[in-house]
Parts: C-alpha cells; structure tokens; sequence
C-alpha cells in the first residue's frame, strides 16, 4: 500500500519543493536568474519563492549571463550556496569562460582550499516551433569539463532529491532539466531527502538486452516498455541519472548479463554521451558481447522551427521499438505493433501535452 507520506507531484513542484526546503534549511542559500520573480516562476519552478525569502535571496538579473555567473561564482568563494536559473540552456552558451575556466578549475587552483557551491538550472527546450536556437540537448558540452558535475534527472522523485544534494554539493554542479518533463507526476516524499549525484538507476530488469538511457529520452523507452513486455522482450533499462560522473559499473554489470547494448541519447549521438558509454564498454567488456552496440538520438542537424520537418529530428517509438527487435533478434507481431504506434503515435511530437501552450 503506498504510503500516506508520498503524494503526487509534478516534476516542476518536485523542483519548487527542493529550492524552497534547501533555502529554509539553509539561510546562505540564494536564487539568482532572469525570471526567477516573474509571476509564472520559470515554469511554475521559482513561483512564490520571492514572497517567502524576500528580493536579497531571490534576485532578478538582468540579461548579462556571463555577469551574473562570475558574480554567483564569487559569492560561492565567499561561503554563499548560489542556484543560477536559465530558461533555456542555449543562455548559458554566453557564460561558457565562467563556467569552464572559473567554476570548474577554481578548487584545483586552490589546491582544494576554496570550493565553489554552485548550481547551474538549464533547461531544454523541445517544440512548439523552438527552432534550432532553443531546442538543443547540449549536456555533453559540460559533461566534457573536469569539475564540473551534470545531472539529468527523469522523474519527480529524482528531480527533488538530486536537487537538494546538488545544492548541499561543494562542487559546481549543472542541473538539466527537461521542458518535456516539468508537467510528468510521480510520487515524491514530503519530508527532505537526497539522491546521490553518482548513482545510476536500474528501473526495469530485464537478460534480453541492456537500454540506456536518461531524461526526456528514458521517458520515450518507457513508453514501449510494456508493448515490449507482451512481445516477449524484456530488457535491463537503466536510467543514468548522472552524466558527470558516470556509473559506468552499473552499466558493464547489466552488459555482461544481456550481452547486448543500446544507449538512447537524449542529444545528438555524434561525439555523445552515448558515444562515451560505448566506448567504455567496448574498452571493458568487449568479449561479452554478443552484437555490436548501438545508438540512437535525435538526427544529427540543427532542429527546424517547422512541426512537419521536426518531427523528422525526434526520436520516436518506432525507431526504439526497430533498433530492439533488430539487436534481440525476436520477431515482432507486425499487426500488434502497427496498433501500438497508431495508439502512441496521438502523442503530438511537438506539444506533449494541452496546456503546452509554448515555450516561454
């Protein structure tokens, strides 16, 4: 029986729900970003966080990206816990020799003797005509950097946990969060909680082939598991949770049971998370497996503003349901598969949802 302690929330309220626990337990944290006040809260994320902490710890910026980060970088030098918040992670494209040269080498610099508390909120876009300047998926750019730490939570339970020890971290982490993801429910604790930031997750269990995967793209898999399931083809579906570190021991450990391996990017496969994983795992495992390993992501072009030629960039169940049946070898029902797309295939590929209304 579910316990009365868990309640339903958004993914969105999840995230509210941690930044306003870590601010009352914690008087040195503080939010800065465009539009941390604005009556809608970055997608319901920071709303009514002004009223209750007041303009001295949630702090309206203006549009100067690279200003406000070496200023949140500074004030975590000096002992403060800063929660950085874009809107979309293309803002942060303008704040990269922070990031990079300031926030992720300043420990080493010191040899350990000042550490940076920093969080970095990016948000990426999908949809509704974002085109390609909003829509990128561009966590390996800073999972690349030493010291930096990335994480990329799929789900409400995740999103509070990873968020209130992100914030407790005394390393720069950046925290991705998926448009898609902000209106998904799950059940979330009411009580504080944290969920480590070097974990990955195993969420179905499975010997016929190992998936991985994360954020908005884990929810894709997902949505074929139980069509999967009926057809016969169980698989071990991890949920990376972390890009930076990368758990790569829970990973090889599933490859040597399945034998067989497909990483389902959230970004472009090119030079990719996903490419990094099977790289490890050929280098570690090679003679366990049974078939090449495989990749798939969103097609490797800037996405168009255009809905009829999006849809054409996305990953899409048809091609993870394809790229399963091709790596296990099992035969699918035909007729039971066109009937599972006509029914998944009403999922707008462009607006997930009603009350999608755009992408601001």
């Amino acid at each position: 029986m579910q316990s009365k302690k868990l309640r339903k929330l958004k993914y969105a309220e999840s995230i509210k729900e941690a930044l306003f626990a870590s601010m009352k337990l914690n008087k040195k944290t503080i939010l800065v970003g465009l539009g941390v006040t604005d009556p809608k809260g970055v997608f319901g994320t920071t709303k009514n966080l002004l009223k209750h902490f007041g303009k001295k710890r949630v702090i309206e910026m203006p549009t100067s990206e690279n200003a406000m980060t070496g200023i949140a970088i500074g004030a975590a030098i000096k002992g403060l816990r800063p929660i950085i918040t874009h809107q979309r992670v293309e803002f942060a494209l303008l704040s990269m020799d922070q990031i990079i040269n300031q926030a992720a080498k300043w420990h080493f610099m010191t040899a350990g003797e000042q550490k940076i508390p920093l969080v970095i909120r990016l948000i990426i876009g999908k949809g509704w005509g974002q085109g390609p300047q909003h829509s990128q998926s561009l966590e390996v750019l800073f999972a690349h950097i030493p010291g930096l730490k990335v994480v990329a939570p799929s789900n409400a339970y995740d999103a509070k946990g990873m968020m209130m020890q992100s914030i407790k971290d005394n390393n720069p982490v950046i925290f991705f969060e998926h448009r898609w993801l902000h209106e998904i429910t799950g059940f979330v604790p009411k009580k504080n909680y944290t969920v480590s930031l070097n974990k990955a997750k195993i969420v179905k269990k499975g010997t016929h082939i190992t998936v991985v995967s994360y954020s908005e793209a884990l929810i894709q898999v997902m949505r074929t598991y139980d069509f999967l399931k009926s057809q016969n083809i169980f698989m071990d579906l991890i949920d990376l949770r972390s890009l930076r570190p990368l758990d790569t021991a829970t990973i090889i450990k599933s490859v040597k049971k399945t034998g067989k391996l497909l990483v389902i990017d959230n970004g472009w496969t090119t030079f990719g998370i996903s490419a990094e994983i099977i790289s490890t795992v050929t280098e570690t495992v090679f003679r366990k497996l049974k078939k090449s390993p495989a990749r798939i992501g969103i097609k490797n072009c800037p996405i168009p503003s255009s809905r009829e030629l999006a849809k054409y960039c996305y990953l899409n169940s048809s091609t993870i349901i394809q790229k399963i049946e091709d790596m296990t070898e099992k035969k699918i029902n035909k007729k039971n598969k066109n009937l599972f797309l006509k029914k998944v295939n009403q999922i707008n590929s462009d607006i997930p949802y009603a009350n999608f209304k755009g992408p601001f």
